[in-house]
């Protein structure tokens, strides 16, 4: 793949954010510019999924009016003929692969939403962690730029499952972590009950929370394969032969002591 220097002065950046990532919100705003500089486009707009209020939430936007986001979560998410239609493909896809380009022009989200803008061609990738959308880049270029192509779309692959790990990383993080008060509760009775180590009951508890691996490699300062290693030793000693069995087993030795972990504060 051939990259100018200033598409690789991008890519870095983007990698170099990915890494020190800790706050998706952040996350999504500071690959704004890296994202239009790497693709050749002109605005960048994220938004965040709540599945909760099925509605998009925590904007971002880079050459996007504050006035246009609103606007959108208003009245034109109503009549937008694209979005949800591009979530539903996850990957990278070009607007022109869901509508084409002059029906779309058409349309009255083009004429009052992208035409004021100068949004013209669009590329929209959505970030799952399993069937969690955990965050979005919309990127549209002008007219005169000309259409997104193949480079276009492999870049975004090549990227989608960086992106889609530290994103996933930080919405645990954000809204499924337990409390602190919790799991030293739950690991000390995974230790005297299933007679875990200190690092593999705090390995377990951390998988019945749902966080994945990675972030228990961060989270408790070991390397990946270490985190596989005491994993290995937890599925051995607790008889579990997938991640949700295990998920499962660590949450009834924890039940079975009463309610002690859930009243912890």
């Amino acid at each position: 793949m051939h990259l100018s220097s200033n598409q690789s002065r991008a890519l870095a950046a983007v990698i170099g954010l990915l890494a020190d990532a800790n706050d998706g919100d952040a996350l999504r705003a500071a690959l704004a510019a890296p994202m239009l500089d790497l693709l050749g486009a002109d605005h960048y707009t994220s938004m965040a999924w709540n599945e909760q209020t099925h509605r998009f939430e925590r904007f971002t936007a880079l050459n996007v009016s504050p006035d246009s986001l609103r606007d959108w979560d208003a009245y034109f998410r109503f009549v937008d003929p694209l979005t949800f239609r591009l979530m539903l493909r996850r990957g990278p896809t070009l607007a022109t692969q869901i509508m084409s380009q002059p029906e779309l022009m058409k349309s009255e989200f083009f004429n009052d939403f992208l035409r004021r803008e100068g949004m013209h061609w669009g590329v929209n990738i959505y970030f799952h962690d399993a069937r969690t959308c955990v965050g979005d880049f919309r990127i549209w270029r002008s007219r005169e730029r000309g259409q997104f192509g193949s480079h276009e779309l492999e870049l975004l692959r090549l990227l989608e499952p960086g992106i889609t790990s530290a994103l996933s990383r930080l919405h645990w993080a954000g809204s499924a972590a337990p409390r602190e008060a919790q799991t030293l509760c739950a690991e000390e009775l995974l230790e005297r009950r299933a007679h875990l180590s200190r690092r593999e009951a705090q390995a377990a508890w951390l998988v019945a929370c749902g966080c994945p691996d990675k972030e228990i490699a961060r989270r408790l300062g070991i390397s990946y394969p270490t985190v596989r290693f005491h994993l290995g030793n937890v599925y051995r000693k607790l008889h579990a032969h997938n991640r949700a069995m295990l998920a499962a087993r660590v949450r009834a030795l924890i039940q079975a002591d009463g309610d002690a972990v859930s009243n912890a504060n």
